[in-house]
């Protein structure tokens, strides 16, 4: 790869050399005619740039055909060809901000800003990329409002949960749409780990490459995603890709180095090891060990992440084109854990027939390769083995001998020193278990714009996403029995995803005296198709040992294979009418036609409207001169959320080698109905001192309907089918969304851009069942945790086992043993999602040197930590160890009426009556999930390559980090790390790998 880059810039550096370089200068002023200083004069399409001095003069050395663009603080930015001119002045006109911003919308359509009637919100790809993050959505944490966004453990390729404005559904998900230059894609997200285990086997959008985003839209509520119909109904994220400019060819070369170091380790204690060859540290005898803390830490790497890019943009005003190669390289803390990705785009735009007509293609390709992604959960993962290790025990034999000869079977086996089902020798899992997952994707895109007249234009667009993934699991013979069979376990899955989507959009644009009329009317069609097979021998004995192939599965084993198709057609008009540049009326409708509806009593359609509105108030009355404008508005939306398929009539299918038939028993679904989700949002923006200080505020209410439930049927009426699904059920979201923007600072030598973003959702179950009000939906049960969905209570809501108290609130000990009791059943403990969310960004410019940092906060809430419980059950936490030099834990609690002032260390944690352990006492391991840190951090240098008379029109050095610091937590552990990044099991450590920071450098140069 580096040999390409060499070649590659050696090619572009010849290229570039040849076009004619001069030295601009000019005097930028304003409307006034006195001089600007501090304006940003940049070369177009490039990173060559300079700004005005105290006088409003510039120098600056650029192509002959360059164009020059000028922007400042409160002022319109101007775009100026040079054309050969050696002097350049040039005047800048006041700009209201926020007046002619364009942002991108529902199905690509360009908007002013000041014209929609929702909420969005806008990221540009330089933000994004900053810190250079390999997910794209993980860097969007805290940059946007009423984002909330949990990232993987499972490190780099993992997925990520997001979520905007709240739990919404209880059949489906709650994760917004996401658009590629307006087209829908599929995010498929695959197996999550749980308590018991498990990987997390990545997302869509991990595939994607970063360096080739433009800008990120959050659409936040109905209004704005209603075109997208029952697809966009939890709201969408608009990505736009970067496309080619006219003019000269412009490449890019761009390398980052960056380093993956732990940043919180679990406290244990290394003094006290096991009696009597158990597997639990429990001696009362201090010493004598032979594992300690360094020896622990030395198991983890320090992981790294390559990523060099190579873009190329240019064209001239009749064809623009821009070609993309990406390579990503990274090995994570756990050892043999190893990500790769390649990534190639190309996109084209062609203008004919008079530039009436404009074609143009995208194409995004991307493979990756990952290896030994890390495990969660209990079984089959490094880290029980790592945290648990007997202190007695030579730990230096067991690492460096992790397999030895067994001559019974004259193979090589485990060396282990206890059979358990939560532990395994940590080397031989990362050497003789290998997983391996490949993931093959393409996104090929054609569209035709065509222009009738200067008000009316015609786009047809169609896209094909293709999904391939592959993955294999070998666990070798000797690897733990409660999953593996004694000669070995094979699993392998292979999925393919195809999806088939085209649209039609016609576009009326025009002004009637003080009246503007914006119109669009459309259609679309979208088929996704799927098929996979899988298998996985687990406990039963493959034929011959360590023979990883379908062929050597017992007779027992069934390959499965599975498969499905959904169509979607739609059709959708919208209308915005403004009056003289003062209000604005948006009505909007769309009617969906599903497959997975076929056969219901109400058919295959639904329809669902929305209507806003928006009043620039600072356009229809005086105001004060500070304020440089105001807006209100409001809107209102119904959508429908696609139906899952299979939900009407559930097949009948094959188990057992010997063909038997598991039955299906769900009576078939004819009155279903579509979940319905009905928003409502006010809101109001506005900017002061010329866009000095601004703000964007929201407040929605969010109401679903007709959730999907499964219900015994009457004894009555069962016989073939036992259960039938109803629509029931009604979940509300409301909320607030503030964001804040100021620039503080703005001179010649400082500016300082800064802004908060802040989001506080209120989430409450109304309805579940209405003929069973006490029903439960669970949301991730075992152990001591449990999540359920009920009435009158809300999505998140956490529930434990906890200390049996008296009237006075003394913990009550068992009479007999002396050991804590626990509450009969399990008790309300808080809720898993925060109260509210806060992200302080902020860009400071210095001359050359310029500084991106975000700080992110999550406020209350509640995080469960299974980990915890464990180390103090096993005997292996600090807190174990502290107690045992004390002699004693102190406690306020009675036994009989007798009341105790000390308990023992292994009466209080240890498993089988303590609080540690599986199903132990809950309470101590739950946790505020309150934490404030370092999110993200960038210090880049503007090279002078003018100055150093290198031959390049751009080139910039910046230091990066990710999740440095962490200034407030009260968990043990990093609670925003997600173990499953579904619904389910939300806020649960169950011996995630743990957190990390990430440090290094980007260089990037332009030609």
């Amino acid at each position: 790869m580096l040999k390409l880059l060499i070649v590659l810039t050696m090619c572009f550096g010849l290229i570039t050399s040849t076009f004619a370089q001069q030295k601009v200068t000019g005097t930028v002023t304003g409307e006034d005619g006195l001089t600007l200083p501090g304006v940003a004069v940049v070369q177009k399409g490039t990173s060559n740039g300079t700004t005005t001095d105290i006088d409003g003069k510039y120098t600056i050395t650029v192509p002959t055909d360059a164009i020059l663009e000028f922007s400042f603080v409160g002022m319109e930015t101007l775009d100026e060809n040079v054309n050969g001119r050696s002097i350049v002045d040039v005047m800048l006109i006041t700009s209201t901000i926020g007046l002619g911003e364009v942002v991108v919308t529902a199905l690509g359509i360009q908007r002013e800003k000041k014209t929609l009637t929702y909420a969005s919100q806008q990221v540009s790809g330089e933000d994004l990329m900053k810190a250079k993050s390999v997910n794209f959505m993980d860097a969007m944490s805290g940059k946007a409002a009423g984002l909330e966004i949990k990232k993987s453990a499972s490190g780099a390729g993992g997925s990520t949960r997001v979520v905007l404005r709240g739990f919404k559904s209880l059949g489906g998900s709650s994760e917004p749409l996401y658009v590629i230059d307006g087209i829908p894609i599929m995010n498929i997200k695959r197996s999550q780990p749980g308590m018991w285990g498990g990987t997390d086997q990545g997302d869509g959008l991990s595939q994607l490459n970063p360096d080739d985003i433009e800008s990120v839209n959050v659409l936040k509520g109905l209004n704005a995603s209603i075109l997208y119909g029952s697809q966009g109904a939890n709201g969408v994220v608009l990505i736009t890709t970067k496309k080619g400019r006219a003019g000269k060819t412009s490449v890019s070369l761009s390398s980052t180095t960056t380093l993956e170091s732990v940043l919180l380790y679990p406290e244990l204690q290394f003094d006290y090891g096991a009696m009597n060859g158990a597997k639990e540290s429990w001696s009362e005898t201090k010493g004598g060990t032979n594992y300690s803390e360094d020896q622990m830490k030395d198991f983890f790497n320090t992981g790294n992440n390559l990523v060099n890019s190579v873009t190329v943009s240019g064209g001239n005003n009749r064809t623009t084109a821009y070609f993309s190669y990406s390579n990503t390289s990274a090995k994570g803390i756990i050892p043999n854990n190893e990500y790769g990705k390649n990534n190639v785009s190309f996109k084209q735009s062609t203008k004919l027939l008079n530039d009436k007509l404009t074609l143009g293609s995208n194409v995004m390709l991307s493979s990756e390769l990952i290896n030994n992604r890390n495990v969660a959960g209990y079984y089959l993962n490094p880290l029980t083995g790592l945290y648990n290790f007997p202190r007695e025990r030579n730990w230096e034999d067991y690492k460096n001998n992790y397999k030895v000869f067994d001559e019974t079977r004259n193979m090589y086996l485990q060396n282990v020193y206890v059979v358990d089902h939560h532990l395994s020798n940590p080397y031989w899992i990362v050497n003789m278990e290998p997983q391996e997952e490949k993931i093959q994707r393409m996104i090929a895109t054609a569209s035709a714009d065509y222009k009738f007249t200067d008000h009316m234009s015609l786009i047809a667009r169609g896209t094909y996403d293709f999904v391939d993934f592959g993955r294999t699991q070998k666990d070798a013979a000797g690897s733990n029995v409660t999953n593996v069979s004694a000669n070995g376990r094979y699993v392998f899955a292979n999925r393919t995803d195809r999806k088939i989507y085209t649209d039609a959009l016609l576009k009326y644009d025009n002004s009637f005296g003080k009246l503007n009329v914006l119109g669009y009317a459309g259609a679309s069609y979208s088929k996704h198709e799927w098929d996979g097979m899988g298998a996985d021998n687990g406990t039963n004995d493959l034929l011959y040992p360590n023979v990883f192939s379908t062929q050597n599965y017992p007779t027992n084993v069934v390959i499965s294979e599975y498969g499905g198709e959904t169509i979607l057609q739609s059709v959708y008009a919208s209308a915005t009418v403004g009056y003289n540049d003062m209000i604005y009326v948006d009505i909007s409708g769309r009617n969906d036609w599903s497959s997975t509806l076929i056969g219901t009593e109400d058919g295959a359609s639904y329809f669902y409207p929305s209507v806003g509105v928006v009043a620039l108030v600072s356009n229809i009355f005086e105001l004060p001169e500070f304020i440089s404008f105001l807006k209100v508005r409001a809107s209102s939306a119904k959508a429908a959320k696609e139906v899952p398929w299979n939900a009407i009539r559930s097949d009948n299918s094959i188990s057992g080698s010997l063909g038997g038939i598991n039955r299906n028993t769900r009576q078939p679904w004819l009155d279903l109905k579509p979940e319905l989700i009905t928003s409502n949002e006010l809101g109001f923006e506005f900017d002061l001192y010329q866009g000095r200080l601004g703000m964007d505020f929201t407040y929605y209410h969010n109401t679903s309907k007709d959730q999907f439930l499964t219900v015994d049927l009457p004894p009555e009426e069962k016989g073939q089918y036992t259960t039938k699904n109803i629509n029931v059920g009604e979940i509300v979201n409301k909320g607030y969304e503030i964001t804040l923007d100021g620039i503080p600072v703005s001179n010649n030598t400082v500016t300082w851009k800064t802004a908060f973003n802040f989001h506080a959702n209120n989430n409450e179950i109304i309805e579940l069942d209405p003929d069973n009000p006490e029903r439960r939906i669970g949301m991730g049960s075992s152990e001591g945790y449990e999540t359920y969905l009920i009435a009158g209570g809300s999505y998140g809501d956490l529930y434990g086992y906890m200390f049996r108290r008296n009237d006075a609130g003394q913990i009550m000990l068992d009479e007999t043993s002396g050991r804590p009791l626990k509450t009969q059943t399990r008790e309300y403990m808080g809720n898993l999602e925060p109260d509210w969310n806060l992200g302080w960004n902020n860009d400071i410019q210095i001359k050359r040197f310029s500084i991106a940092a975000l700080i992110s906060g999550k406020f209350g809430g509640k995080v469960v930590s299974q980990t915890e419980a464990m180390l103090d059950g096993w005997g292996v936490s600090k807190r174990t160890g502290e107690a045992r030099d004390k002699g004693y834990v102190e406690i306020n609690a009675i036994q009989g009426s007798t009341p105790v002032t000390q308990i023992s260390a292994f009466d209080l944690y240890a498993e089988g009556g303590g609080t540690g352990g599986r199903n132990g006492i809950i309470e101590p391991y739950v946790y505020d999930r309150t934490n404030v840190r370092l999110s993200q951090l960038s210090i880049a240098y503007d090279i002078d390559v003018q100055k150093l008379n290198l031959p390049l029109t751009g080139a910039t050095i910046s230091l990066v980090g990710q999740n440095l610091f962490i200034f407030y937590k009260d968990a043990p552990y990093d609670p925003e790390l997600a173990m499953n990044t579904t619904m389910s099991s939300q806020s649960l450590d169950n011996f995630n790998a743990p957190a990390t920071r990430t440090y290094g450098f980007n260089l990037k140069v332009t030609f």
